[in-house]
Parts: structure tokens; C-alpha cells; sequence
């Protein structure tokens, strides 16, 4: 009975969209085409157009100079598997049903693809998906298998594994372009273009490997946190300091015999047997490359014999630099799906939107990762160019979150929204206007604990422009406050001190009022 009801459900919101369209175009004639390009781990703090010093993305910052940037861009549970639910779905974790990375993804509920395929669009997605089953609302599909790997991927094609040779983000970028170029005439379409990199563990493409070789990338700040005050940073596993000394920094074990391999966020890992499976999955010239490169990295480490501070520093350098590395090659494949947009004359008529499935730490509080609800982790890129309706070099400073993508390009694309997405639609703000009565706060959710990687304990919270309050609410349960404006690297936790007893009250009441809105009952 509920099937049928569901079939009854979808069909009249296409006959619905079917009305809309005969009613009344959108702003253009025609519909806008949909490239939706989202990363893997890409910190705001790696983005030049963000204000970052560490890196210049040309590509990604040609869309904010072209379109919109969103200086305050949010998700609502800070991993993988959750947030590219919330993208899809426009709800919250606990109604989309993706909590955490072992939920399997419900692909039979309604979805972004889906609405637009419904709505006349063709729609493709290629590259990374991690969601367990097989996509649905799609045309064509073409993904890696889980996390993927950095170099020769094996993917699933309609249901076909197929290996492919070369660095992944640029067999994504080629296969992107091929749907692109084989896209039917006639239809307004949607691609989803979705990268691994700069997902851990972080391996460059050989054409990036002396990037910042001379150099040292200064410590951030907070780098030697000592977490007083918040016991959840405390007995989170995720400090560079425990990174593992094969996988993450690409030793091998000859190298560092008498160091302890790290715990790495999981001391279960099979560390040693992933990693040198990974390098005989490279080619006779791939390996050589790496061997180049690497082999140097290993000379260096087993001449210094750092220990202590020098080795963690060490191993931030590492780290950092591997990291950045993969998001040069991001950015210049997304220079080449613009010059494709550019040279077949699609680029006036088409949205393209840059975003991360969530942001990352780049060394703050001593940490790489992501999931907490500090900024570095809650926040997320977001870059939006549609140049028939957006004004080319806007800011934003309205709040967003990752939940609304899915009522923006819907609403852009012509076609109602359902009444059960949670999310609002971006295009007022995005069309250099205002949405009426826009949120003020944002509530967070997080639940991988203890089983995956980390320990980062479960936790919700809400964040207004100035304040934010979080509860970690396994035992021992105890709250988090932080004075955005006058600590924003969040180092005072002032949940308890004097004089802060009324504000407290009043973010407790409208983090339930928010509970309530978006209908999370814990």
C-alpha cells in the first residue's frame, strides 16, 4: 500500500512540474544546465579565493569571480557517507537515514537526480559515490568503488566494474567530459562530477611532486593545542602526530624501524598490508615516479631521525604538502570542464557549483580529518556561477548548508521542491536578493562512535552568527560553549563560567527549537 502511495506521490509531482513548465518558463528560455562538481576533503583553508595562504586555485577561484561565493557555507554532520546523503536528499541524517559511513543509502526515496530527471533533465553522475548501493535517478553512472583509489581506479559502469589507467581525478575529469560530449540533444542536463581527492591518504600526481619542495608551510596557531578544557578533543584519535608513518607519509617499513607505526585513527588497520597494496597496484612508470620522488623523502627521513617535536613537525610537512599536491590537480581539472563549457557555448545557460562533502583540518588543534563540529570541519566550500542570473563576484554572508542544495538547483531548474526537504532554496541571495525570514542558527549532528575511525564522541549542537553550543552526549555527557567573536579558533570552552548562565539558557532553547524543526528527537 505505502509502494503505491509512494508511485501515486511521484507522479503527481510530475504532473505537477509538467504544469509548472506549461505555466511559465524559468528565468531563461530554456533550463539551466546542472554541473554540480563536489571534492573529497577540501578544507576552505586550501582555496586562494577563500583567503588562503597556503595555495592558489585559479579554477575554483574563476567561479567566484564569475558567480557567487558563500562566505559562510556549512554541513550538517561532518563525513562522507552523511553529507553526500544530504546532498542528495535535502534532509537531515536521521530522515535521509545515512547516520554514519556503515548506513547503507536508501536509494528508492526521492532524490536531487531523480526530481530532475522527472523534470525532463538527463542526468549523470561520475566518480566518487561511497552510498553502498548502486545510484539511482540516474542516466548514466559511472563510480568508484568505495573510497577508490589515487592511481588506476576500478569503477562500476551501469552496473560493469571496469579498470581504468591513470591518476583518478583525471579519469574522472575524462569520463566526466565523455558524458558530457554524449549527452542526448535536446534535454537540459545534470552532471554530478565528484572527485576523490583530496581524501586521505593523500597521493599527488606525479606532475605536483615538487610543489613546495624548498619549502616549509608555517604551523598554524593552534597546532600545539592542548585541548584543556574539552575532553572529546582530548580522546580524539586524529592528531598528525599519530599518523600512520607508511600509509600516510609513504615510508616503507626498512625506513622507520625502531618508530612506532602510529595509530593512524584506527590501530585495527591492516596499515602495512594496505599500503603495499597499494604500490603494486601502480604501473612499471607509475612506480617509477614515485620511487623518484619518494625515495628521496625516504633518504631524508633516514639520515634525520627526527623524534619528538622534529618528527611530528616532520610529519606535518608531509603530510601538508601531499595534501595540497592533490588539490592542484583538482583545481586544474576543473579548468578543463570550464574550457569544455567555454568552447561548446554552454557556459552562459549552465550552474556550475563547487562544494566538499565537508571541510578538514589543515593542522588546527594538531589534527587532520574532519567530523567535529569546530569550524574547520563545519564549514565547506561553496562556489555557485550561472551567469544569466547571478551577479559575477557576489559574497554572501547568509548562512547555508549543504541541505540546501538540493531546493536551489530545483529551484533554479523550474521544478517544485518537495515539502519534506529541509533544506531552503539559495536563489534569492543567489540573484542579489534576500530570502524572507532566512535562518539565524544552524544545527549539527554527528554520530560515528565508537566504531569507525577516530573516536570522535557523538555530538549536536547549534551555531548562531556569534555563539556556538555543543552537547556530547554519550557518558559522560558535558557541554561545549564558545564566543565566536572573541575566540575563533574556539580554545575557551565557557560552558559553566560566570556570567554566562542567561545566554546559555537561551541557546539551549533554540537548539530544542531546532531539534524540533528539522525532527531529530534524541
Amino acid at each position: 500500500m505505502q509502494q503505491a502511495l509512494t508511485g501515486l506521490k511521484y507522479l503527481a509531482l510530475a504532473m505537477a512540474i509538467a504544469a509548472s513548465w506549461a505555466g511559465k518558463a524559468p528565468s531563461s528560455e530554456v533550463p539551466p544546465n546542472i554541473i554540480f562538481i563536489m571534492t573529497d576533503d577540501h578544507a576552505q583553508q586550501a582555496i586562494s579565493s577563500y583567503g588562503s595562504t597556503l595555495i592558489q586555485t585559479p579554477n575554483i577561484d574563476r567561479l567566484a569571480r564569475e558567480g557567487a561565493l558563500f562566505e559562510n557555507s556549512f554541513v550538517t554532520n561532518s563525513i562522507c557517507a552523511p553529507s553526500r546523503a544530504v546532498l542528495l536528499t535535502g534532509k537531515y541524517s536521521h530522515l535521509n537515514g545515512v547516520r554514519d559511513n556503515r548506513d547503507t543509502f536508501d536509494g528508492s526515496q526521492a532524490t536531487l537526480p531523480k526530481l530532475l530527471r522527472q523534470a525532463g533533465y538527463h542526468t549523470a553522475i561520475v566518480g566518487k559515490w561511497h552510498l553502498k548501493t548502486e545510484p539511482t535517478g540516474f542516466d548514466y553512472w559511472n563510480v568508484l568503488i568505495g573510497q577508490g583509489q589515487y592511481y588506476n581506479p576500478r569503477m562500476i559502469e551501469m552496473g560493469d566494474t571496469v579498470q581504468y589507467e591513470g591518476y583518478t581525478t583525471t579519469v574522472t575529469t575524462d569520463l566526466a567530459l565523455e558524458a558530457l560530449q554524449n549527452r542526448p540533444e535536446g534535454k537540459p542536463f545534470c552532471l554530478l562530477y565528484q572527485h576523490k581527492a583530496p581524501h586521505r591518504n593523500f597521493m599527488p600526481e606525479p606532475q605536483y611532486f615538487s610543489a613546495w619542495e624548498d619549502k616549509e608551510i608555517p604551523l598554524p596557531p593552534t597546532f600545539y593545542d592542548d585541548y584543556e578544557g574539552r575532553p572529546a578533543a582530548a580522546e580524539a584519535d586524529m592528531r598528525i602526530a599519530d599518523m600512520y608513518m607508511g600509509f600516510d607519509m609513504k615510508l616503507l617499513p626498512e625506513d622507520y624501524e625502531g618508530y612506532p607505526e602510529g595509530t593512524g585513527g584506527n590501530a585495527g588497520f591492516d596499515v602495512s598490508g594496505s599500503w603495499k597494496n597499494t604500490l603494486e597496484g601502480l604501473t612499471p612508470e607509475q612506480r617509477a615516479a614515485w620511487d623518484k620522488h619518494y625515495g628521496e623523502v625516504r633518504r631524508e627521513f633516514r639520515e634525520k631521525q627526527p623524534r619528538g617535536r622534529a618528527l611530528t613537525e616532520w610529519k606535518f610537512q608531509r603530510y601538508i604538502k601531499d595534501y595540497l599536491r592533490s588539490v592542484l590537480s583538482v583545481d586544474a581539472q576543473i579548468g578543463r570542464i570550464l574550457s569544455y563549457l567555454d568552447k561548446a557555448g554552454l557556459a552562459e545557460n549552465t550552474i556550475v557549483v563547487y562544494t566538499s562533502d565537508q571541510g578538514f583540518y589543515l593542522g588546527e588543534h594538531g589534527w587532520y580529518d574532519k567530523r567535529f563540529m569546530y569550524e574547520e570541519s563545519l564549514r565547506t566550500p561553496l562556489l555557485i556561477r550561472y551567469p544569466e542570473s547571478i551577479p559575477a563576484g557576489s559574497r554572501i554572508s547568509a548562512m547555508a548548508l549543504n541541505l540546501d542544495l538540493a531546493p536551489t538547483l530545483l529551484d533554479f531548474a523550474g521544478a517544485p521542491v518537495p515539502e519534506d526537504m529541509q533544506g531552503r532554496s539559495l536563489k534569492p541571495w543567489l540573484e542579489g536578493g534576500k530570502a524572507r525570514r532566512w535562518r539565524q542558527s544552524i544545527y549539527y549532528h554527528y554520530y560515528e562512535y565508537p566504531h569507525g575511525w577516530h573516536l570522535v564522541r557523538p555530538h549536536y549542537g547549534i551555531r548562531t552568527e556569534r555563539y556556538k553550543l555543543i552537547h556530547f552526549y554519550n557518558d559522560p555527557a558535558y557541554w561545549e560553549l564558545y564566543d565566536l567573536g572573541q575566540d575563533p579558533k574556539e580554545l575557551n570552552n565557557l560552558y559553566g563560567k560566570p556570567g554566562y548562565s542567561k545566554l546559555t539558557r537561551k541557546l539551549k532553547k533554540q537548539l530544542q527549537g531546532l531539534q524540533k524543526q528539522y525532527q531529530d528527537s534524541i
